[in-house]
């Protein structure tokens, strides 16, 4: 998702001021892991204790009595520690995840069309929950594991030096080849990361187009090209399980054989007299104990390695600039008043789309914008609702550069029909009711019949509690504009544009929309982006756009 590499090292400060509002409770799981930790490190130095009162023909009751107590304080310890880092997690994912969520929102819409939408759901899904198991199941722990490690080497150098030296140089041995053995593992982790991302991204858009797969019945091409993708993130899998399979037994082996080697030195340091048969017990638990920290240091590598990815990929997304906002202006009304003054504007990579444009729409009016595909007549009602900004030049709405309002009230005395109507796959007025946060059945109603829609509603099977189905494919191509329609109506704006809104009616459907639309736009400023003949009827001035410039043409009655 990057379009620049993320510079090396700044993983780990970025997660840290990302996790800021868990610090208290993670520092909280390490102190609890710390205890714990010190409480096993007493097991080994019990159990010596144990065999030493065996060999001396009984056990004391308040040696067992203490060994209990310790082992139901490590208990608690554990249960405490499941708890807070297991309420911790699912605050990280949730926290984050919306952190997140409401950043993507804030993005223009160009950085949106950019990328595949399967990109940016593996974001918010796969990398989320990557980042909360690194900090949850890796990072916390690290410490205490350090701490048992650390501990456990004193320990045995206390009892016996030279089975303590041993074992010094043999975990750094095992840390080299525990590296050697995971080298591949990054490129590995990054590489999955991507194909992933690549398979989410498929899914996503054979779903969203399944009507044109199943138009042209490529479902025998799509199923093939998922499970080709499919198998790529299989093998990637693969080949990183076998690492990570092959590591694990392979530190376990080594540590197995660094006790039994201990056991060796130990029983020949009992048969000489050096330490005593409990020290050997308590020698071989510390052994043993020692195993369990390096055999969970030697996995930590790897998965630092995938949440490195996950991480980038956050820190790339977090980087992008939102859209500018720095307007103030929140005027509660407006007179719908529009100017485009020397306005100059071109997609990164491609010509200008315009010059020098020049326009200007009096309040009420209804202009009509013709011209060939391409010439820029979207762009025009996108500048002024600032899903972009010009280059040069300015737009004013009521005199007033449309730079200075914020965003959100720029878009609040704008209404939006546009020819790819976006429904929700909810009820019929759950839809229209998006068009004005809380509005009630009658509000809702009242902009379905202004949008002559609630003759058709009325006869759906559950009316107005219909479910339309994913972008409204239950419903005809002029219904879904029809609602479409009744959404903006609902919000009142003082401004509407109409991009193309008629291009899903007959023309016999249009007329009748034309001859019902003209007292309803009477009182609203409308931009009324259309080639058809029939809809230019509505407008007080047709202007085409060709090229970069405005002309003005005769209004068809």
């Amino acid at each position: 998702m990057s379009r620049s590499p993320i510079p090396a090292g700044t993983e780990m400060p970025f997660l840290w001021r990302m996790l800021a509002p868990y610090r208290g409770a993670l520092l909280l799981a390490v102190a609890l892991l710390l205890c714990e930790s010190v409480v096993m490190l007493t097991m080994p130095w019990f159990a010596g204790r144990v065999a030493q009162a065996l060999l001396g023909g009984a056990v004391p009751g308040e040696l067992l009595l203490a060994w209990l107590g310790v082992l139901t304080v490590q208990a608690g310890l554990s249960f405490g520690n499941g708890v807070v880092l297991g309420s911790t997690g699912s605050r990280v994912v949730a926290d984050l995840g919306s952190r997140v969520y409401d950043h993507l929102q804030s993005l223009p819409l160009s950085w949106h069309q950019e990328r595949k939408r399967g990109e940016i759901l593996a974001l918010l899904v796969n990398d989320v929950w990557r980042i909360n198991s690194f900090l949850t199941g890796v990072l916390t722990p690290l410490l205490p594991l350090l701490v048992t490690c650390v501990g456990a080497l004193i320990l045995l150098l206390r009892i016996d030096l030279r089975v303590g030296l041993a074992v010094a140089v043999a975990v750094p041995l095992l840390t080299v080849i525990v590296k050697l053995l995971t080298r591949g593992v990054r490129p590995l982790a990054q590489a999955h990361l991507h194909e992933d991302a690549v398979k989410y991204g498929m899914a996503e858009q054979n779903l969203a187009t399944l009507p044109l797969i199943k138009a042209y019945t490529r479902e025998g091409e799509e199923s093939a090209r998922y499970s080709v993708q499919g198998d790529k993130v299989r093998m990637l899998e693969v080949r990183q399980q076998r690492i990570e399979s092959l590591l694990t037994p392979a530190v376990r082996w080594l540590a197995a054989t660094a006790v039994l080697g201990l056991l060796w030195v130990g029983g020949q340091g009992v048969a000489s007299g050096i330490i005593t048969a409990p020290e050997l017990v308590s020698l071989l638990l510390y052994g043993m104990l020692l195993t369990q920290p390096v055999s969970a240091l030697a996995g930590v590598y790897g998965q630092v390695q995938h949440a490195r990815g996950a991480v980038q990929r956050l820190m790339a997304a977090m980087a992008e600039a939102p859209e500018p906002d720095d307007g103030d202006l929140e005027p509660a009304t407006v007179s719908g008043r529009i100017a485009f003054e020397s306005v100059a504007f071109a997609y990164p990579g491609r010509a200008a789309v315009f010059a020098d444009l020049n326009l200007e729409i009096r309040a009420g009016e209804t202009v009509a914008i013709t011209g060939p595909n391409g010439a820029g007549k979207s762009t025009l009602a996108h500048l002024l609702m600032r899903f972009a900004d010009p280059s040069a030049g300015r737009i004013t709405l009521d005199g007033i550069d449309v730079r200075e309002f914020s965003l959100r009230s720029v878009r609040a005395h704008i209404g939006l029909v546009s020819q790819h109507v976006l429904l929700l796959n909810a009820t019929v007025a759950e839809n229209i009711g998006y068009g004005r946060y809380g509005a009630d059945r009658q509000q809702i109603e009242r902009a379905a019949r202004a949008a002559h829609a609630h003759e058709f509603i009325d006869q759906l099977p559950q009316g107005y509690e219909t479910l339309i189905g994913d972008e409204g494919l239950r419903l005809s191509g002029g219904q879904r504009q029809r609602i479409s329609l009744a959404r903006a109506l609902l919000k009142d704006p003082a401004i509407l544009i109409l991009d193309e809104a008629t291009s899903m009616f007959d023309p016999a459907g249009e007329r009748g929309f034309i001859a019902e639309c003209h007292e309803l736009l009477r009182s609203r400023t409308v931009l009324l982006i259309t080639p058809r003949p029939e809809s230019l009827a509505l407008a007080d001035r047709v202007l085409q756009l060709d090229q970069g410039e405005l002309r003005e043409e005769g209004v068809p009655r």
